[in-house]
């Protein structure tokens, strides 16, 4: 059997044993197996329903996580192009010009150790709910065997995502919908501009702008920015009108 199909067959496993409560573990066994199998470096799943509403659910090195944490506090990258157009990005040369759509983010992303980045939509049936993003230190092209391997475990990491968990709330419910949940990293930043949208009548879109545009100004990241915001420790008024 495929290495592919095992890993499939071990997800498929552990649903049926532990149903929706297997949880971030077996997303987790889904990145660590596509470092495995591919000639990447990490991996991440982020479930993902629009620029505001982002969730890492599990990355397999602090540069994956970095590099998740960088584009959503940006609100741009690899992860939202793949998510809106439903198709893989590959960068297979990070140094060889910065990509049009994304240029913060690739020049960030250029002060980790990231020469190559490739991201994947993930799917529930026809519900597109998350990205399988990857990166890698040297830069080249996934060859065509390679990609078709990415293409697979994005697959198996919908299926993961359909029996996840996260402090006892599901983030998915059946048609893969957003749903909040008490596991969620970004809690805070829902949170912080909602209290956005409610003070200055803003759209969902435009409130999470003026948190980004202050967190990317002062040099700090959004989660933290937002955690200040839903404590009073930053007020609304003076500084984000």
């Amino acid at each position: 059997m495929a290495e592919v199909e095992v890993l499939r067959a071990g997800v498929l496993a552990a649903l049926r044993e532990h149903g929706s409560g297997s949880g971030v573990d077996v997303v987790g066994r889904v990145c660590r197996a596509c470092v495995r199998l591919l000639p990447v470096d990490g991996a991440a799943v982020s479930v993902t329903v629009d620029a505001g509403h982002r969730e890492v659910v599990y990355a397999s090195d602090a540069v994956s996580a970095a590099l998740a944490e960088l584009q959503f506090s940006l609100g741009e990258g690899p992860c939202f192009e793949a998510y809106a157009v439903g198709g893989p990005v590959l960068v297979p040369d990070l140094a060889a010009g910065l990509p049009p759509a994304w240029p913060t983010f690739a020049a960030e992303a250029g002060t980790h150790p990231v020469a190559a980045l490739f991201t994947f939509p993930v799917q529930i049936g026809a519900v597109r709910v998350a990205t399988l993003d990857t990166y890698r230190t040297t830069p080249g092209s996934l060859l065509p065997g390679e990609l078709s391997t990415a293409l697979q475990v994005a697959d198996v990491a919908a299926l993961a995502l359909s029996g996840l968990q996260a402090g006892g709330d599901r983030w998915l419910d059946g048609d893969g919908r957003w749903m909040a949940g008490a596991g969620m990293r970004y809690r805070e930043v829902h949170q912080a501009t909602g209290m956005l949208i409610a003070y200055f009548d803003l759209s969902a879109s435009a409130a999470l702008a003026r948190l980004r545009s202050y967190a990317f100004g002062h040099g700090r990241p959004l989660l933290d920015v937002a955690t200040d915001v839903v404590t009073g420790r930053l007020g609304l008024d003076g500084e984000f009108r």
